[in-house]
Order: C-alpha cells, then structure tokens, then sequence
C-alpha cells in the first residue's frame, strides 16, 4: 500500500494536519474511529468521501510512524 497516494499534509488544510486527500477528514479521526471500536464499515457511512483504500492508506502511514520514533511506556 502506497499510503503517499491518498494522504496529504497542507499547512492552509487542517492546520497541517494529514487529511485523506481530496478532503478535510484528518487521519488521526479515521485512527480515533479505529480505537474507539468502530468497523471501517460503520467509519466509510459516517464519511462518504471516504474510500477504503484511503482507510487503509491511514492505518499503513500510522505503521510507518510508529516504526520511526521510540514511544517510552510506563513500567
């Protein structure tokens, strides 16, 4: 998955935050959505411009982060 193709980071759209391209839906919502339990069903009704390749595209860019920087958890 070519996550590059759907995500877009514009500092005049979100404040700069990634969004799904072609829209204002930022991928921390789409990621929230996720944690919170939701299918990815029940995320693409509450946003129809979503695909579910960009759903994807999101989950494959929050991997990509998290492979690059060390979070320190509490013991």
């Amino acid at each position: 998955m070519d996550w590059q193709e759907y995500v877009v980071i514009d500092p005049n759209i979100c404040h700069g935050q990634a969004c799904i391209k072609g829209t204002r839906i930022m991928l921390a919502v789409v990621l929230d959505n996720l944690a919170a339990g939701l299918s990815v069903d029940d995320i693409l009704k509450s946003y129809p411009s979503l695909t579910l390749e960009a759903v994807r595209a999101t989950i494959s860019y929050a991997a990509d982060l998290v492979r690059e920087r060390v979070v320190a958890l509490p013991a």
